[in-house]
């Protein structure tokens, strides 16, 4: 059996994204070694693809040359091919350190030398799912949803730490890494879990502690308890279970909203500044809502998908606009 060695993405999102073409790489006989960083490693483990996960010692930025190598020579001689998903050079040094024989990745920033087969970038944005399975040669690249299985045990260990129940709680994922021109308002998140029947499981990392504070404390003055602010407070594995077992889950568009997809999770996924075109959620149980694509939205909202972090015009309608009436509309069927 063929050992292949994949490079992840560094972000949750994209990582989800990358299940499809374990699958495939599976499917065809590969025996598949993940080498991720420590905070997107937990999902590689919930994809059953995956034999094994080498968690990567690397902060952000730099190359890091030293620690590339001395993993390099722990690793060299075990893989017969790499699969680089992200498209910088040092994510491809690696591989070219280890001597991999087949080392396989998208044109990038200074690294023809170190791979062996490159595919060109495509010119306009793809599907990410497609844009990663393109790596494994295949063809009909859209059609694989990502999927994502935790143990039963795992989960009901969960609940358990943290005083829940299957199905009996919403959650909300307010954040996103990217800025704020894809952060639907807290106040709408606010109004949105007052109006929920359930209670509201706020997730998200310690830099969203804050956010969830400031959507939890106005709902909790009128319903003590109804928010649980999470946020900072879970581990990734412990959020990948509270979603998997949740009754629904709202969202901006994040890494935590492919998560929600990719375990079949009834979903709302509020977009803004980016497109559902290229990353949308890839599940029969998501509903997204863009203004960007609702015809009956006046007057048209022209400047939307812009990709900014920050709204270029300074109103940031695309999301101020989305109203908790809306969501809750779109969640009725789930609800």
């Amino acid at each position: 059996m063929p050992e292949s060695l994949i490079i992840a993405p560094q972000w949750i999102g994209d990582a989800v994204m990358t299940e499809p073409l374990m699958r495939r790489l599976h499917t065809r006989g590969e025996r598949l070694t993940v080498g991720a960083l420590p905070w997107v490693a937990p999902v590689y483990r919930a994809m059953p693809q995956v034999a094994d996960v080498i968690e990567f010692p690397f902060a952000h930025g730099g190359l890091q040359f030293r620690e590339r190598r001395a993993i390099a020579k722990r690793i060299e001689g075990r893989f017969d091919k790499a699969y680089v998903l992200p498209n910088s050079l040092k994510s491809a040094l690696l591989p070219f350190l280890a001597s991999i024989p087949e080392r396989i990745g998208y044109f990038g920033e200074a690294r023809v030398g170190l791979l062996t087969h490159r595919l060109k970038n495509p010119k306009n944005k793809p599907p990410m799912v497609a844009f990663y399975s393109a790596l494994s040669g295949g063809t009909d690249l859209d059609a694989d949803q990502p999927q994502l299985q935790m143990a039963p045990a795992e989960i009901d260990s969960a609940l358990a730490a943290l005083g829940l129940q299957r199905g009996g709680y919403h959650v909300f994922a307010p954040g996103a890494e990217y800025g704020p021109a894809k952060r639907w308002p807290a106040s709408h998140f606010s109004e949105l879990a007052a109006r929920l029947a359930l209670p509201v499981v706020l997730l998200g990392s310690g830099k969203e502690a804050a956010l969830g504070e400031e959507i939890a404390a106005p709902v909790n003055a009128a319903q003590p308890g109804k928010c649980l602010n999470f946020a900072g407070k879970t581990s990734l594995v412990q959020a990948l279970c509270l979603i998997a077992a949740s009754h629904s889950t709202i969202s901006n568009d994040s890494g935590l909203m492919h998560v929600a997809a990719a375990f079949g999770v009834p979903q709302v996924a509020i977009f803004g500044s980016s497109s559902p075109l290229h990353t949308p959620p890839l599940s029969d149980k998501a509903v997204v809502l863009w203004l960007k694509a609702d015809a009956a939205y006046q007057p048209p909202l022209d400047c939307a998908p812009c990709f900014e972090r920050e709204c270029p015009l300074g109103h940031t309608r695309c999301l101020n606009d989305i109203s908790a009436d809306r969501v809750l509309s779109a969640l009725a069927p789930a609800s």
